[in-house]
């Protein structure tokens, strides 16, 4: 019975062992086996527990959604020391688990020595709060997770002043105050002796906190604002020589930063691990045929991405809405690759423009994935190409397929050419598609495909053919 999916249970049939009951989920530990292994640890890592409420689905569900949480604690710098999950209709609107399992949760962090606690879900503000006045640790959600996560990987100017401003906008509803701080206030009485000219009502510290951060928050849109417009000069730039744009996008540790390098040798950090990469990278890549196209590395995505991450990495999610194609990479060797694709179309589909793209599946880790599992992939999505970055299998059929996808050239030319403008035939063959070239004594006969600005330029300076 637990192994049913939780909506086709009436709200009392599931069983009460399972609903009054917190079940352990195996093989969650990651303390230390071996001494020698501190020297490559952090000398403090946090010493977490980890708790999910499982609504829906089936038991294997809640249990592949906490081992992410688990790789998100890891890739955090944290030592995970146990990991519970709670079977409710919905989390307790006051503790997340409610108040008798709180202080079961209370237990296990004492017996493990625990100093933090970290929910699977996005916590309000007064569940964090009474959460942690019954676990006495800190406590945080998964949303908070991937936030410090992104706050340690992010390494470019634009990508560190995005992550600021998704913390911020996660932090302004949750600020409060501690001891005293909740009744300071500037001005009046409680001014530290100003006297006259310094009464009044004043204003709280935490208003003074929320009024700096709407402040900052502020000045980091403008900051980001004008940090994309070099992104946005190089997109025009793309579109007005019709360079094909694509997209590698998916769920994060999916290997697209290892495909990029594979197609392009761009040299991009490649880890095991998750969010590794966050500043977008693109490189120009070419067809069999000759044609040049573009490839841009974007973020990972994750379930439940957080919307503040969402809205401050919109310029560099805009990549993926401008692209032509996009490359879905999908780890072929996780449990569950099934949910990973329907949680990154749901981000994409959230995206400005992300609707409607061309879509290739690309199917990745095939030298690690289960053979049923790869064929199960391709029975469900058709449109689909199994590769292994890191073998390079599969990858010259996968260049086949994104030449066919790429949008064709509009303009088809068959002309002469004058020997003294060369610079054309040699953009024909940079920007556009070359079918034939015949070399006569009056010049280049040119046969191609290629885009408006380069058709505008020779119609100007070369002969149809048809006339000479």
């Amino acid at each position: 019975m637990q192994n049913e999916p939780y909506e086709t249970l009436a709200n009392g049939d599931y069983e009460l062992e399972e609903r009054q009951a917190l079940r352990r989920v195996a093989g969650l530990s990651t303390e230390l086996q071996d001494v020698t292994e501190v020297e490559y640890r952090q000398l403090r890592l946090e010493r977490v527990v980890l708790v999910g409420v499982w609504t829906t689905g089936t038991v294997i569900d809640a249990e592949n959604s906490l081992q992410e949480l688990k790789l998100l604690a890891e890739t955090a710098g944290s030592v995970v020391l146990e990991g519970v999950i709670q079977r409710r209709q919905r989390p307790d609107t006051a503790t997340y688990i409610g108040s008798g399992k709180a202080a079961e949760l209370r237990d296990i962090v004492i017996a493990n020595g625990a100093d933090t606690v970290i929910c699977d879900g996005e916590l309000t503000p007064g569940q964090l709060r009474q959460l942690e006045e019954v676990v006495k640790v800190k406590v945080i959600d998964r949303t908070a997770l991937i936030l410090d996560i992104f706050a340690q990987h992010a390494k470019s100017r634009e990508g560190k002043a995005q992550v600021e401003l998704a913390q911020l906008s996660y932090l302004l509803p949750r600020l409060r105050g501690w001891g005293g701080n909740l009744s300071r206030q500037v001005g009046g009485r409680a001014a530290g002796g100003v006297g006259i000219g310094g009464r009044g009502p004043g204003e709280t510290k935490i208003e003074l906190d929320r009024r700096r951060i709407r402040e900052r928050m502020a000045k980091l849109r403008r900051q980001i604002g004008g940090m994309s417009i070099a992104r946005e000069t190089k997109r025009s730039w793309r579109h007005a020589r019709e360079v094909p744009s694509v997209a590698i996008a998916g769920y994060t540790n999916a290997g697209k930063s290892s495909l990029l390098n594979r197609l392009t040798g761009a040299g991009v950090l490649v880890e095991d691990a998750l969010f590794a990469t966050l500043d977008p990278t693109v490189r120009q890549a070419r067809t069999p045929d000759g044609r040049r196209f573009t490839l841009t590395d974007t973020v990972g995505f994750v379930r439940h991405l957080p919307h503040q991450l969402v809205e401050a990495f919109r310029s560099t999610l805009e990549e993926v809405g401008d692209a032509d194609l996009i490359l879905h990479v999908v780890d072929g060797s996780h449990p569950d690759p099934e949910s990973q694709i329907a949680a990154v179309r749901e981000v994409i589909a959230d995206i400005e423009g992300g609707r409607g793209i061309p879509e290739i599946v690309v199917v990745n880790k095939a030298d690690a994935a289960d053979p049923v599992v790869l064929a199960r992939l391709q029975m469900r999505e058709r449109h689909s190409v199994v590769v292994s970055a890191r073998t390079g299998a599969g990858i010259a059929e996968l260049i086949e397929v994104i030449q066919r996808e790429l949008p064709r050239l509009d303009h088809e030319v068959r002309l002469l050419v004058p020997y003294d403008r060369g610079d054309l035939v040699a953009r024909a063959h940079e920007e556009g598609e070359v079918l034939s070239v015949d070399h006569t004594g009056d010049g280049t006969v040119l046969h191609a495909r290629v885009p408006a600005v380069l058709y505008a330029e020779l119609e100007r300076v070369a002969k149809p053919v048809e006339t000479v």
